[in-house]
C-alpha cells in the first residue's frame, strides 16, 4: 500500500475556514456593542446596502422617483454587523484560496524546474553518447583499414 503525503496545508486551510465563522460572530458581537464600530464601521455600509437594495426593488416594481428612508439605527447596526461578518468570512475564504493557489503554483514551478533539469541532463547524456559513438565509429574504421592493409595470409 502506497501512502501519499498527508495534505497538512489543506487541513490547515479547512481549519481556518471553519474557525472564521465563530471569529466573525465574535467580531459582529463586538461591533454591536462598540459605539465606534457601530457608528463608523457598521452603519455606513448598512445604509448604503439598504439604499441600493431598495432602489433596485423600486425600479423593478416601476417606482422611479420615490425617496428611500434610511434604516433606523438598531436595524442598520444589525445589518452592518451581518455585512461585516460576511465580509470577514469572504476575506478569509479568499485568502485561503490565494494561499492554495500560490502553493499550487510553487509546486508546479518546482516540478517544471525538475523536468527542465532532467531534460538538460538527458540532452547532455545524448551529446556524450553521440561523441562516444563517433569515437567508436572512427576506431572501428581505423581497425577495418588496418585489417584491410594487412597482407593476405599465404597458403602453404
Amino acid at each position: 500500500m502506497v501512502v501519499g503525503a498527508f495534505p497538512i496545508a489543506k487541513l490547515l486551510y479547512l481549519g481556518v475556514r471553519q474557525m472564521s465563522k465563530p471569529v466573525a460572530n465574535r467580531i459582529k458581537a463586538g461591533a454591536r456593542r462598540s459605539e465606534f464600530f457601530k457608528t463608523y464601521v457598521c452603519l455606513p455600509p448598512a445604509q448604503m446596502y439598504h439604499w441600493i437594495e431598495m432602489r433596485t426593488k423600486m425600479r423593478i416594481m416601476g417606482f422611479r422617483g420615490s425617496t428611500i428612508k434610511p434604516l433606523n439605527e438598531e436595524a442598520a447596526a444589525e445589518l452592518g454587523a451581518e455585512l461585516l461578518g460576511e465580509a470577514i468570512i469572504f476575506i478569509i475564504g479568499g485568502g485561503c484560496m490565494l494561499l492554495e493557489y500560490s502553493r499550487q503554483a510553487a509546486n508546479s514551478r518546482h516540478k517544471e524546474e525538475e523536468q527542465n533539469e532532467t531534460i538538460i541532463s538527458l540532452q547532455t547524456q545524448i551529446g556524450e553518447l553521440a561523441l562516444t559513438t563517433e569515437t567508436l565509429d572512427a576506431q572501428l574504421r581505423e581497425i577495418n583499414r588496418l585489417l584491410l592493409s594487412l597482407p593476405a595470409p599465404t597458403k602453404k
